[in-house]
């Protein structure tokens, strides 16, 4: 069991009865095939059970091995390869290739617009980039091919429809021929310089500014922060999971690390959609599955859950939003069920802490769990660095494995998020028990959690002010039993103008992704400012919890 800390302050010591092993990427699917071939690693999460492709381990690893082979004649270890593209199984192989030929893998949401994609492969210097040719109406391939003399170090752009064809261009030569030997030896190598502190993965997040910065994660952070989550969540070797995490969120990666370690099997779901999912339980027989409170409610509502047979699931985590109590004992009553609480963020692997399957239904409901192991965890005030009571409100600060090595080539941003001793300031607002249970306050920064996407005003506030209509305008999240909480957008029109929220809406679908679109608009005179002409946001939101929704 953890141990509590002996001081009376806020301070929680790791958890050291799981060790933090010496594993990477590359590593453990090797691991996963030597020791479950036979075993089904992954299922296309198809809606028509006799078109899914299925692979074993055995099949995964020479599949990720070929690709490696390709993907070590087009780049040099440690070149950052981006992939954008939703949970295709193409995907997967890539992230097992890049780690086996020593690269970086940037996951892309597809989701994401031209200028926001030209920041995030300019930023990282992605040399490479894979990606789907159309998603959701937008030709991505069109897209990247306009910004590429914008990307100066990007040489590859290759769609996934090519992707096959990629592969077979380096097949494996004849054993015992030069060739081979060569071949060989660059790929060994390699294999053999990536340690487990190496960098893994460069996942963007942005931050207070609005600006998508890449937090660099390591082979070791990413394996170990995903066994200790799956040791706390019971996972266990035969489980099959339907996963629903989108692989270009960092928790998409971490759920595939788990199950790789466990061998389990993952049902690889390519968008969210509740019938598909109801129906992937049902076919696969599957044992565990995920979703934010967004998506968990709509496999409840959807008209098909009553007549599918879910008897096979175990449980359910939920993360990206705090749960409220009466959704967890709804979701365990109606699905039969234990329900876990996940929390953590990108620049800590996707998982921080994270709640028992047998804890109480009020420590499910209102805590974020304990600290994972190998967590060091701490609650400060934030203006003096000192740690505050138990019970009382502060910072999070976080040490252990999970912590990012850094932002990519971003120094001052590095410096203000890890502070002396490698302690992560999360910018969570929470208290510590007795037990070390978190409970979540608030946030030091605005960021908006909305249906599992991390929402930042700043970004929708900069591009909504270039709209000729708008003279100011300040983006809230309020509470919202669906989504979490929902962005609320309050715009001061310019003179004798009357901004339509439709045609704001439009406005900033072509501009960025669909989910940071506001859920509510509310036009208003003007706004709380402080002396210095800061929005009193507190204030906003005050008189926004008063006003019916627009």
């Amino acid at each position: 069991m953890p141990r509590p800390a002996t001081a009376p302050e806020s301070v929680w010591a790791a958890d050291d009865t799981e060790p933090v092993l010496d594993t990477t990427v590359a590593g453990i699917l090797r691991d996963a095939a030597r020791r479950s071939p036979d075993v089904a690693a992954l299922v296309a999460g198809t809606s028509e059970r006799a078109g899914r492709r299925r692979w074993t381990y055995a099949e995964l690893l020479a599949d990720a091995e070929r690709a490696a082979r390709a993907l070590a004649t087009l780049f040099e270890p440690s070149e950052r390869v981006a992939v954008v593209a939703p949970s295709i199984p193409e995907s997967l192989v890539l992230t097992y290739a890049a780690a086996m030929a020593g690269l970086v893998l940037v996951p892309v949401n597809p989701a994401l617009r031209a200028e926001e994609l030209r920041h995030v492969l300019g930023q990282s210097g992605s040399s490479g980039a894979f990606v789907v040719a159309e998603y959701r109406g937008h030709d991505l391939g069109a897209t990247l091919h306009r910004l590429r003399p914008e990307l100066p170090a990007l040489r590859q752009v290759v769609v996934f429809d090519e992707w096959e064809e990629l592969c077979a261009s380096s097949p494996v030569p004849a054993a015992g021929s030069p060739q081979r030997a060569e071949l060989s030896q660059r790929t060994e190598l390699s294999q053999r310089t990536v340690t487990p502190d190496d960098i893994a993965q460069l996942v963007y997040t942005s931050g207070t500014t609005g600006s998508p910065k890449g937090a660099r994660l390591t082979h070791r952070g990413m394996t170990n922060a995903a066994r200790f989550g799956a040791i706390r969540f019971g996972m266990r070797p035969g489980d099959v999971y339907v996963h629903t995490m989108p692989l270009f969120h960092v928790g998409g990666q971490v759920v595939s690390f788990q199950l790789c370690q466990l061998s389990a099997t993952a049902v690889l779901v390519p968008a969210f959609e509740p019938g598909l999912v109801l129906e992937l339980i049902e076919a696969e027989r599957a044992t565990l599955t995920c979703g934010v409170p967004t998506m968990l409610l709509a496999l409840i509502e959807h008209p098909d859950f009553r007549r599918r047979d879910l008897s096979s699931l175990r449980a359910v985590s939920g993360g990206g939003a705090v749960v409220p109590a009466e959704l967890v004992a709804h979701i365990e009553d109606v699905l039969g069920v234990q329900f876990a609480v996940v929390f953590g963020q990108t620049e800590a692997c996707g998982f921080i802490s994270q709640t028992s399957l047998d804890d109480t239904a009020a420590d499910k409901g209102a805590t974020l769990g304990r600290p994972l192991p190998g967590v060091d965890a701490r609650v400060v005030n934030p203006e003096r660095g000192t740690t505050v009571a138990r019970g009382a409100v502060g910072e999070l600060e976080v040490r252990g494995p999970n912590v990012m090595a850094g932002y990519f080539e971003l120094p001052d941003a590095t410096t203000d998020a890890i502070g002396p001793g490698g302690w992560l300031r999360t910018g969570d607002l929470v208290t510590m028990d007795d037990r070390g249970y978190l409970r979540m306050t608030g946030r030091l920064k605005e960021m908006i959690v909305s249906g599992g996407e991390n929402i930042f005003p700043v970004e929708i506030e900069n591009v909504l002010i270039e709209h000729p209509d708008v003279s100011r305008a300040a983006v809230v999240g309020m509470p919202d039993d669906r989504w979490g909480e929902a962005a609320v957008a309050v715009i001061v029109p310019r003179p004798d103008s009357s901004p339509d929220p439709v045609a704001l809406e439009a406005f900033l679908r072509d501009r960025l992704a669909a989910f940071k679109v506001p859920r509510r608009w509310v036009l208003v005179e003007e706004l709380p400012l402080t002396a210095s002409g800061k929005v009193q946001k507190h204030v906003l939101r005050a008189r926004l919890e008063d006003r019916s929704p627009s």
